[in-house]
C-alpha cells in the first residue's frame, strides 16, 4: 500500500474481488461454525528473511493470528488495522503478544512483499508464507477455508482468494485459547488479551 500496493488494492476493489467465502466469513456466527477442540495450532512457514518460522518460536508469548493475502480488498486490511490497534492498546504489555498474518496466496505473496505489507499497519506484525503445501497444512490445522477464484480466464494471475476471516489467540504454551469472529471490536480483544496476560 505504501510502496505501490494501494493502487493495486484500489484496482482490485474496482473489480469487486470479494467472493462468497469472504462475505460468508464476515458473519458474526463465524466464531461458532467450527469445532474449536479440533484446532491444531501447528504451523511451519517462511518469515521475511527466508528462514523457517514455526509455532514453537513464540513459546512464552501469546500469538494473535489471522489468515489472508495482500491483494485482499477489504477484510484483510480491516483485520490488520484492528490487530495494530490491539497492539497499541496493550502499550508496554504488547511485548507479550506476537501478531501474525499468514498468507493464503503463496503464488503472489513473497516473504518480502508480506513484510512491506504488514509493516504498513505495524512493524511488529509478522507476515508468514510458504509453499502451497505448507500453507495448506497450516490452514487445515486452524480450520481455515480458502479458495482461489479466477476473475479473468485470459489472465491467470488476476484472481481473488476467498477465505475465512477472524483472529486466533494462542497462549504462551502454544495452545488454542479463542477465536474472534471478523468484526469483533479491537477493544474487546485487547481487553481479553490483557486479562490473559495478567492472569499468567
Amino acid at each position: 500500500m505504501k510502496h505501490g500496493r494501494l493502487p493495486a488494492l484500489l484496482f482490485l476493489i474496482g473489480l469487486g474481488l470479494c467472493g462468497p467465502l469472504s462475505a460468508q466469513s464476515t458473519s458474526p456466527h463465524d466464531l461458532f461454525d467450527l469445532e474449536v477442540r479440533d484446532i491444531r495450532t501447528r504451523y511451519l512457514l517462511v518469515g521475511p528473511n527466508g528462514s523457517a518460522v514455526s509455532n514453537e518460536d513464540f513459546r512464552g508469548r501469546f500469538q494473535l493470528i489471522s489468515f489472508g493475502y495482500t491483494y485482499c480488498p477489504d477484510i484483510c486490511p480491516t483485520t490488520l488495522v484492528e490487530m495494530a490497534d490491539i497492539l497499541k492498546q496493550l502499550g508496554e504489555r504488547a511485548e507479550n503478544l506476537q501478531g501474525i498474518f499468514i498468507s493464503v496466496d503463496p503464488e503472489r505473496d513473497t516473504p518480502q512483499s508480506l513484510q512491506t505489507y504488514t509493516r504498513f499497519f505495524d512493524p511488529r506484525i509478522l507476515g508468514l508464507t510458504g509453499s502451497p503445501a505448507l500453507v495448506q497444512a497450516a490452514a487445515r490445522n486452524f480450520k481455515v477455508r480458502y479458495e482461489k477464484v479466477v476473475k479473468d480466464v485470459g489472465d491467470p494471475k488476476l484472481y481473488a482468494v476467498d477465505h475465512s476471516a477472524g483472529m486466533y489467540l494462542l497462549g504462551p504454551t502454544g495452545g488454542f485459547i479463542k477465536k474472534y469472529g471478523y468484526g469483533t471490536p479491537s477493544s474487546v480483544i485487547a481487553q481479553d488479551v490483557l486479562g490473559f496476560i495478567e492472569a499468567r
